[in-house]
């Protein structure tokens, strides 16, 4: 089993829909996944028509009582750990518990022999439960938009990477992922090719294209169950076979 998390502490990068659809793709594939929503917004949950999460059953017991992982939904072949908005709550009671950021990496533990990959949706931040996520994981997955807040924001994730790293020195960058980008844009291309001179591995990059996004998010499934033959589909099916190579694990690129 392998742990990912997609990371990136600014907002609006591309985590959620990456997690999901490269999961689904994952799961199409053959292998078995689990996706752990650790954002209270619940954007990945909601987009996997979960709406009736209760806190027992998202990662709260794990974060703050040391608990086993809970029985996950399943949800499209794939298994869910759902989020809901209070568990925010943690964020308050994780610093009370020694070691609480790395409850999530011991409980996994327990689940090695279930799963081949688990995802981790992380929230767009840098508290208790995006640590919760980082330090549970073997490698990160970084979206960065290709904008000039998105390379504005990369300071700020070297120096939390350092940080991670004091708990952590095994954890690496698996695959940065350039997202939101337009080709017709020299701002898009200017901020692709400094994304590509300062940082690496870095994937092909995703283009915008939000109207099938925000419309299977609407209709609660992956983009591979909304609208398999779209572009998007096929755009997230390259990107899943990239991420594939980082993670180590075999996936074919199939319609």
């Amino acid at each position: 089993m392998i742990t990912a998390t997609f990371f990136n502490h600014a907002g609006g990068a591309g985590k959620t829909s990456l997690t999901l659809n490269a999961g689904y793709e994952l799961a199409r594939s053959g292998l078995k996944v689990l996706l752990i929503d650790l954002d209270p917004q619940a954007n990945l949950t909601t987009w996997l028509s979960v709406e009736d999460a209760e806190l027992h059953e998202t990662v709260y017991p794990v974060a703050t009582e040391a608990r086993a992982l809970p029985v996950p939904r399943e949800v499209f072949g794939l298994h869910l750990i759902p989020s809901r908005v209070d568990l925010a709550l943690a964020e308050a009671i994780m610093p009370g518990r020694i070691g609480a950021e790395l409850f999530l990496r011991r409980a996994l533990t327990a689940v090695e022999g279930q799963y081949d990959v688990v995802l981790i949706d992380s929230p767009p931040s840098v508290g208790k439960l995006a640590a919760l996520g980082a330090l549970a994981s073997d490698v990160l997955f970084v979206p960065i938009p290709t904008r000039v807040k998105g390379v504005n924001a990369l300071p700020g994730l070297s120096e939390v990477m350092r940080m991670y790293h004091g708990l952590r020195p095994e954890l690496r960058v698996g695959l940065y992922l350039p997202t939101l980008y337009d080709a017709r844009r020299g701002h898009d291309r200017d901020m692709l090719e400094q994304i590509r001179s300062h940082l690496s591995p870095v994937s092909e990059p995703l283009p915008q294209r939000e109207a099938i996004y925000l419309d299977s998010a609407l209709a609660g499934q992956p983009v591979g169950v909304y609208a398999p033959g779209s572009p998007v589909a096929e755009d997230l099916r390259q990107a899943t076979a990239s991420i594939a190579r980082a993670l180590g694990v075999a996936y074919e690129v199939t319609a």
